[in-house]
């Protein structure tokens, strides 16, 4: 696994603490600034985001630290551990950082007999350990599909066990959509010694569209925390919604793609995620669950009683990637907003400043560019202002 699989639960478990340790003040309808008296230590306090994984996706496991209110950054990321995965007979299997705090293994085959443990030695030369945990079969995901009313478009996923081993599930994923530029772009701009435009010409010799600028693409992590339990059903079968995508969205303007990741829960972890996202997502209100302790199954040695933020299980991970294209979803009508006009050659020094040419409009002998069109928006001619040109290798 690499650090973006993980799922981006980072800025939740942030925050969490405002929850823990904070009292909801309503008087009156009047609000007062609540100071807590309670202080985390200076470093903040361990958060341990992962799973110990067995089967061909590696395991990767992210360390970070809480940080406070009134602080600028949202995560901070614990450098330089040594991080193993252990067995009861004491087989160790390194991880290695990859970098913000993240700390990867090669794939493992595990064994279904053992209990492991994660095992951690900071910088500092703190010491923590997660409880032995036993490995857990993931059933395969039945399907990841989508459904379109008028809400926009929304993911679903499917699983079943018929052998009901698995009663607790949680998914994440990774979002991933191509996205073009309003307009091509195959001109530029030239310039004089004082900086006005005094012409434009080709961005490459043989006039073509400059596609590095025109096909760009989005990847995100997902940042909610989906659970799923059978507990109370009559039947081990899960189908759930994952997220909804909102109508006329730039994500399927073209083309898009969710990598859905799978994972069997132990009851403890279940409920630890369960308060996690309550504590995160449905605080808020007088109504709404109250906080509560947080603390999962990862211990100082040293001092048992410290806080530390996280739940390390070991499970299989199963995965399944669906594509959907623009041409799927007739009348999604995505605008980008935005608008060109035609630039005349000998009024180049008083139109165009500010204006950004897209594609020529009328030409001379050789080729030369008499008119073109322009927009005032780089964004409009330059997707690589709110994604990426590398094409992802997975992409078709």
């Amino acid at each position: 696994m690499t650090e973006g699989i993980i799922n981006d639960e980072t800025r939740q478990m942030k925050k969490i603490f405002l929850y823990y340790f904070c009292i909801l003040l309503v008087a009156g309808g009047c609000k007062e600034k609540f100071n807590t008296d309670i202080e985390s230590p200076a470093t903040g306090y361990l958060v341990v985001e992962g799973f110990i994984s067995s089967g061909a996706a590696p395991t990767s496991i992210k360390l970070s630290r809480t940080v406070r209110l009134v602080d600028s950054v949202d995560v901070v990321a614990e450098h330089n551990a040594r991080v193993t995965i252990e067995d009861d007979s004491n087989t160790a299997y390194p991880l290695t950082e990859t970098g913000n705090g993240v700390y990867t293994s090669e794939s493992l085959t595990l064994n279904n007999a053992e209990k492991y443990h994660l095992h951690i030695l900071t910088q500092a030369g703190k010491e923590y350990i997660s409880e032995p945990v036993s490995l857990k079969q993931t059933p395969d995901i039945d399907s990841v599909s989508w459904t379109r009313n008028d809400d926009g478009v929304t993911i679903h996923v499917s699983t079943h066990d018929d052998q009901s081993s698995t009663k607790y599930y949680k998914w994440d994923f990774t979002e991933t959509w191509e996205f073009h530029s309003a307009y091509y772009s195959s001109l530029l701009y030239s310039y004089d010694q004082f900086l006005t435009p005094s012409g434009v010409y080709y961005r490459n010799q043989d006039q073509s569209v400059d596609t590095t600028i025109y096909k760009c693409w989005n990847t995100v992590g997902s940042t909610t925390i989906n659970l799923g339990s059978s507990e109370k059903l009559s039947e081990n079968r899960i189908y759930l919604p994952l997220l909804r995508i909102e109508p006329a969205a730039r994500k399927l303007s073209v083309l898009y793609s969710i990598d859905v990741r799978q994972y069997a829960l132990s009851r403890d972890a279940y409920f630890f995620y369960q308060k996690i996202k309550k504590n995160t997502e449905n605080v808020g209100t007088i109504f709404d669950a109250q906080p509560s302790d947080i603390q999962g199954n990862i211990h100082a040695v040293a001092d048992p009683s410290e806080t530390v933020i996280g739940f390390v299980d070991v499970s299989e991970i199963k995965q399944q990637r669906l594509f959907i294209k623009n041409s799927d979803l007739p009348g999604w009508n995505y605008q980008q907003g935005c608008a060109q006009y035609e630039i005349l050659l000998d009024s180049i020094k008083t139109l165009a400043g500010g204006t950004y040419p897209t594609v020529p409009t009328r030409t001379g002998p050789f080729g030369s560019v008499l008119a073109w069109n322009a927009t005032q928006d780089i964004s409009c001619i330059d997707c690589t202002i709110t994604g990426t040109n590398v094409r992802p290798s997975f992409w078709p």
